[in-house]
């Protein structure tokens, strides 16, 4: 299969090197860019677990002043690695999908240990810190980074969008759709897209996409790329 991934390649880089490895042409197409936001550094001393949902949470925050025994929860592997990195030594994956990371603090944190950090983007696609205030967590959300939309498709790439029917297309937030449309038409290439199939990772996602006939919308959990493409 070609298959197109719209991920910045911090947070795909993982899932390309097992693309390749099964015999797929990948062609990684950024559609949104990352920024740093400023933000009001907390007193993390207050904080017994740490919950990051993305990698970019962690390179856009300063993490000298964290306790690096904190409880770290993470949403994937390339974010547990990339926490580790940083010294975080207690990080532990719920393996890619916002849904299992709430289940996965919920099973082995007891809501009584102390209050929980949410490191997050400006945009997200599901409010997990609500979800556990909810069933009785206590959680502070910092926002330290936001996603601008890349206004502009390599020439290389665009060859090979264009040159290779594409089979498949990941796209991970509401943002990216609507960034996603918008370079569709600016580069002509509802017709190239047509045939393809679209995996998104929410309703919500698909909805801005839906101007464009597509072979299917296939609805994915992030983390598992691999397994919905056998629904094609």
């Amino acid at each position: 299969m070609h298959i197109l991934v719209t991920r910045p390649i911090e947070d795909c880089l993982k899932l390309i090197e097992g693309l390749k490895i099964l015999g797929h042409q990948v062609t990684h197409c950024p559609i949104i860019k990352i920024k740093r936001l400023s933000y009001k550094e907390p007193n993390y001393k207050n904080y017994n677990g740490i919950i990051f949902t993305s990698s970019n949470a962690i390179d856009c925050l300063d993490t000298k002043k964290i306790p690096k025994n904190i409880s770290c929860f993470c949403v994937g592997d390339t974010t547990e690695k990339k926490a580790k990195s940083k010294g975080f030594y207690q990080a532990i994956s719920a393996g890619g999908n916002v849904n299992t990371l709430i289940e996965l603090i919920m099973r082995i944190y007891d809501k009584k240990s102390g209050k929980l950090l949410y490191i997050s983007s400006e945009f997200i696609s599901k409010e997990l810190d609500k979800d556990l205030l909810a069933h009785g967590y206590l959680v502070d959300r910092i926002i330290n980074y936001t996603s601008l939309p890349v206004e502009e498709i390599s020439e290389n790439t665009l060859s090979l969008i264009k040159e290779n029917n594409l089979d498949a297309i990941f796209v991970y937030s509401e943002k990216s759709a609507i960034n996603l449309k918008n370079l569709i038409i600016k580069y002509s290439l509802v017709d190239v897209m047509m045939d393809s199939n679209l995996f998104c990772i929410s309703k919500k996602t698909s909805k801005a996409l839906e101007f464009l006939k597509w072979k299917k919308i296939i609805i994915f959990n992030p983390g598992e790329e691999i397994f919905y493409l056998n629904k094609v």
